[in-house]
């Protein structure tokens, strides 16, 4: 059993940054990778950056790509995820996710991130 709960969401203008985080809880060792995905209303949930835990190999959408950095913090078992620069596109509820086999399997609640023009 594996536990995320994302925080540092919330409102910022156009332009201005947040910082996202998930620490994770429970049976982790096994974990492959860690995504952040975003969700609108309406819309399919969207891949927005995943690390590797193996390599530290990072991977990224290509519409956040030069502005969000995802990083890890292997004492706090935590992934961070920088976004800079956020437009009001960027408005979404984030959720954090583990891939410990071949899908990613466990979900955070979801913080939600408004961005205002």
């Amino acid at each position: 059993q594996v536990q995320l709960v994302e925080s540092g969401g919330g409102l910022v203008q156009a332009g201005g940054s947040l910082i996202l985080s998930c620490p994770a809880s429970g049976r982790t060792s096994s974990t492959r990778r860690t995504g952040w995905f975003r969700q609108i209303p309406g819309k399919e949930r969207e891949f927005v950056a995943s690390i590797r835990w193996s390599s530290d190999a990072t991977y990224y959408a290509d519409s956040v790509k030069g502005r969000f950095t995802i990083s890890r913090d292997n004492a706090k078992n935590t992934v961070y995820l920088r976004m800079n620069s956020l437009k009001p596109e960027d408005t979404a509820v984030y959720y954090c996710a583990a891939q410990m086999s071949v899908t990613y399997e466990y979900w955070g609640q979801g913080t939600q991130v408004t961005v205002s023009s």
